[in-house]
């Protein structure tokens, strides 16, 4: 992974990922996009007032926040200053997930960086709202961190999979790259329904798919999805956790709910979010 996308709002949850994601990659030669976006709706009259004649509403109203993630980068930059980071930045006046994938056209992105509050829907308190509509609209993989969550050494890597297929599969291989990145043991977690307990597992998959890996397979059966993990992950005392999330299975549920039921998923550790 080499090319970092850091939306930020100036916030201090942002902030807090931004600078996780610095330590993540501690000694490898990456490129940091930093992206404010500003939405339609939150610009004033005194941004237009304030421009200078001849400047476009647009440019207008992006002036400041040029400036504003200028100022903000600057202790980050000099933090880092020793480690092969180049940094890119980039404002827009648009849709924050518009703007994303906007950008994923011109721009390589291995991998979204963002924190994990500041929701105003009930259903959004875990993982704000900003992050849960880049989960819904952008398909790239997105690392979410939780709130005041500071990085420490990443000794064990739980992913909650439906089955081998899904380590197998190309668009795990996000996964696979953080896996080697921090030397963890993968900690593989299926969870079943009581009655598929005397299925065949998918042992010689396994060994197949996770040649030169450090891992475990675990099953649980019979019990809830979000209790089985968030005991798995305390239990294995993971420092990042892994999904994929897909229409119609049980861990799209975490995040969108359904019409019988709203599933409140929370995450005590960095959560890994994978689309096929």
């Amino acid at each position: 992974m080499k090319h970092i996308l850091l939306p930020t709002d100036f916030s201090e949850n942002s902030k807090n990922a931004i600078l996780y994601a610095m330590e993540l990659f501690r000694g490898n030669t990456c490129e940091f996009y930093f992206l404010n976006v500003q939405k339609p709706s939150e610009f004033v009259l005194d941004d237009v007032m304030s421009a200078e004649p001849g400047t476009s509403v647009y440019q207008a109203i992006l002036k400041d926040n040029k400036q504003q993630l200028k100022e903000f980068i600057i202790p980050i930059k000099e933090k880092y200053q020793t480690e092969d980071y180049t940094f890119l930045l980039y404002v827009d006046y648009d849709v924050l997930t518009d703007s994303i994938n906007q950008l994923k056209q011109t721009k390589t992105i291995d991998l979204i960086v963002m924190g994990t509050n500041g929701a105003t829907g009930a259903e959004e308190v875990l993982f704000g709202s900003n992050t849960l509509k880049v989960i819904r609209k952008v398909d790239s993989p997105l690392l979410a961190i939780p709130q005041d969550y500071t990085y420490k050494k990443i000794e064990s890597v739980v992913f909650t999979a439906r089955s081998c297929k899904d380590i197998k599969h190309e668009a795990a291989q996000p996964l696979k790259e953080l896996v080697k990145l921090t030397n963890a043991q993968l900690q593989i977690l299926k969870i079943k329904g009581q009655a598929a307990k005397n299925n065949h597992n998918c042992g010689s998959c396994l060994v197949d798919a996770m040649n030169g890996f450090d891992y475990e397979s675990h099953t649980l059966y019979g019990i809830p999805e979000p209790i089985a993990i968030d005991t798995f992950v305390q239990l294995m005392k993971s420092g990042l956790h892994a999904m994929f999330v897909e229409r119609e299975t049980f861990l799209d549920r975490f995040f969108f709910g359904n019409n019988t039921a709203k599933i409140s998923y929370s995450t005590r550790v960095p959560l890994l979010v994978l689309h096929k």
